[in-house]
């Protein structure tokens, strides 16, 4: 199922939500670990996607049970605006939603354990009816802020708008990450490159958030890299600026000449346009990969 360029505005405030982005070394470059949305799903059904979804009202029970003060969660996020309960929420949103979706269970709990929790949540119980009778802290700084993305109000390939907060993470020893059969369909690991020369060769479908965050990954040999990068600044915030060109979607990021920022925020293209049915930079594939 492709996805289909939107061409009406939804003017709703983005939701708030966390994604996690999850890496491990692999045997000559970085590999990245991506879900496939159930064909039918309401939000890009039949793409890859990194595991995530919406901030819960319930996921406020957990921030005492956070393995990390809200002030350095908050401190971490780099958003002064943002409330420092809402920050911790954000982490534990992007934990909930990890283990749901794929299986990890970011906590100190043996392989075993978080394996057989998976199975419970599979078989139809609730997060925190399967936690919340134990003692365990989910584990916070297992999460490393990257990046924050706003749904302009052209949302291009969704009807739906979010605020989401992109964490990097790496799988516990022991834990094996998979998908639910449910919201996603299939999983893969894979490298940043191999991924992006998927979805040049149409073998794979992503959304323009999912195509920048490979990009930015290709650059990065190793897990060790990538978190260095992440620590090393404050997570950008990236609002794409959508333009109508002579009947050709642009979607702008901040150091184009069309975006009001003119520092630019993420390696790669500072644009995508909307052509044979889907996002592509001017300079083509070579542009994405770094080549």
């Amino acid at each position: 199922m492709a996805l289909e360029l939107i061409t009406q505005r939804n003017h709703e405030t983005p939701a708030p939500s966390a994604s996690v982005v999850l890496l491990r070394d692999g045997a000559d470059e970085l590999e990245v670990f991506l879900l496939r949305r159930h064909g039918q799903s309401s939000v890009l059904g039949g793409a890859y996607v990194f595991p995530g979804g919406k901030v819960d009202a319930a996921d406020a029970r957990w921030v005492e049970r956070l393995d990390r003060d809200r002030e350095t969660l908050h401190t971490l996020l780099g958003e002064p605006g943002l409330a420092r309960d809402e920050a911790a929420g954000l982490y534990v949103a992007a934990m909930r939603e990890l283990f749901e979706e794929a299986g990890i269970l970011l906590a100190e709990v043996t392989p075993a354990q978080a394996a057989q929790a998976w199975a419970a949540l599979r078989a139809g119980q609730h997060f925190d009816a399967v936690l919340a009778p134990t003692d365990l802290k989910l584990a916070a700084s297992a999460l490393q802020p990257w990046s924050r993305w706003i749904t302009p109000t052209l949302s291009s390939v969704g009807r739906r708008r979010f605020d989401t907060r992109f964490f990097l993470a790496t799988v516990p020893p022991g834990q094996d990450a998979g998908h639910d059969e449910h919201e996603a369909t299939e999983s893969l690991w894979i490298a940043p490159r191999a991924a992006l020369r998927q979805y040049w060769d149409n073998r794979i479908d992503l959304a323009p958030p999912q195509i920048m965050s490979l990009t930015h990954l290709a650059r990065h040999r190793d897990v060790a890299s990538a978190f260095a990068a992440a620590r090393a600044r404050q997570p950008p915030c990236i609002r794409p600026e959508p333009h109508d060109v002579e009947g050709t979607r642009v979607l702008c990021y901040p150091g184009d000449p069309w975006h009001p920022e003119r520092d630019q925020a993420l390696p790669g293209p500072t644009r995508l346009c909307w052509r044979n049915g889907r996002f592509e930079p001017d300079g083509g594939l070579a542009v994405l990969v770094g080549e």
